[in-house]
């Protein structure tokens, strides 16, 4: 499939500040900013996990900004365990062991881990009712893949898991040095969820994975751009995206359950950074939206304000593929 509109400009940004010939800094800097997030999340009152880091500098070297609070706290994942699942798609698409292209039967009925019971999954419990109206037909894998991140589809979630499995999804996930993120299971699985053995990641397993996709590290260049492409198309924009300038490219995933709400991106500004904000402890959405695009602005404007001069264009590469087929 071509890329979209717009996918070339916003890579060859990824791809001028990721390692063609900029000076290596020789040691992380501080935010500016550190002291009036912890304000914002004092504020709050709810219990906050950011992991932020530019990414303008060559991979190995130390990132121009970096901003930890609370890395590696442990979080219910939410629907955020679904780039990893997407990543497992592409792993074994290149590996031959499954097809982008292959058809996959859609049947509302999935097994517990608990004990192997069955259980059926909701339209009232969902994001998207669109695969429910599948049953009884065949979509492919990517096709899964697609409402599975943009509008966070349990179903095709659990489609993908059942077919792809778990336990691969956790090998992949501990490969790429993000441990911290567990996918033990699918979602809407009750009986587990009773027993304890829910999703779970902390911020810095997620910015790892957000920066390995942006790296054009996660799988292969290929792959990595094709998943930047449909996290872009992501449509619930109203966290992290909210925050930034308007027409600031951003892929990201969000995830959110009773008083859990996350956002895990990589901002194309034009000096592009990955940023991940998990929050628990807020009911309301739209607060916890609020939240997470306040501290995505001032660490925006942070990361925008540091360093030398931004170079625009400067040995500008399109990395965007051509003819590329899903």
């Amino acid at each position: 499939m071509t890329a979209p509109r717009g996918t070339g400009a916003a890579v060859a940004i990824v791809a001028v500040f990721l390692g063609l010939g900029m000076p290596a800094a020789a040691q992380t800097g501080q935010v500016k900013s550190r002291e009036a997030i912890e304000q914002i999340i004092t504020e709050s009152g709810a219990d906050v996990a950011v992991a932020f880091r530019t990414i303008d500098q060559p991979p190995g070297a130390s990132p121009r900004l970096e901003l930890l609070i609370q890395p590696d706290a442990e979080f219910h994942a939410a629907s955020t365990m679904k780039v990893p699942v997407m990543i497992e798609l592409f792993r074994q698409a290149r590996a031959g062991l499954v097809k982008l292209d292959e058809p996959l039967l859609v049947k509302n009925e999935f097994a517990s881990i608990v004990d192997g019971s069955p259980y059926t999954l909701s339209t009232g419990d969902d994001s998207d009712a669109e695969v429910y109206k599948r049953v009884g037909q065949t979509m492919t894998l990517v096709e899964l893949c697609e409402p599975m991140i943009t509008v966070s589809s349990n179903f095709a979630t659990n489609l993908l898991i059942q077919r792809l499995g778990a336990p691969n999804v956790q090998r992949t996930v501990d490969g790429m040095g993000a441990g911290g993120m567990i996918v033990r299971r699918g979602v809407e699985d009750g009986k587990a969820f009773a027993a304890g053995l829910s999703n779970s990641t902390t911020a810095r397993a997620l910015m790892v994975l957000m920066e390995r996709i942006a790296r054009l590290e996660a799988v292969d260049a290929d792959a990595s751009r094709q998943m930047l492409d449909i996290l872009k198309r992501q449509r619930f924009n109203d966290a992290i995206p909210a925050g930034l300038p308007p027409g600031t490219p951003v892929a990201h995933k969000t995830g959110s359950i009773t008083k859990i709400h996350h956002d895990a991106a990589v901002v194309l500004a034009p000096r592009p950074f990955v940023l991940v904000v998990l929050t628990r402890g807020i009911e309301d959405l739209k607060q916890s939206a609020a939240l997470m695009a306040r501290i995505a602005r001032v660490l925006y404007d942070d990361a925008q304000g540091s360093g030398p001069p931004i170079q625009h264009n400067a040995g500008l590469v399109d990395l965007t593929p051509r003819g590329r087929q899903r």
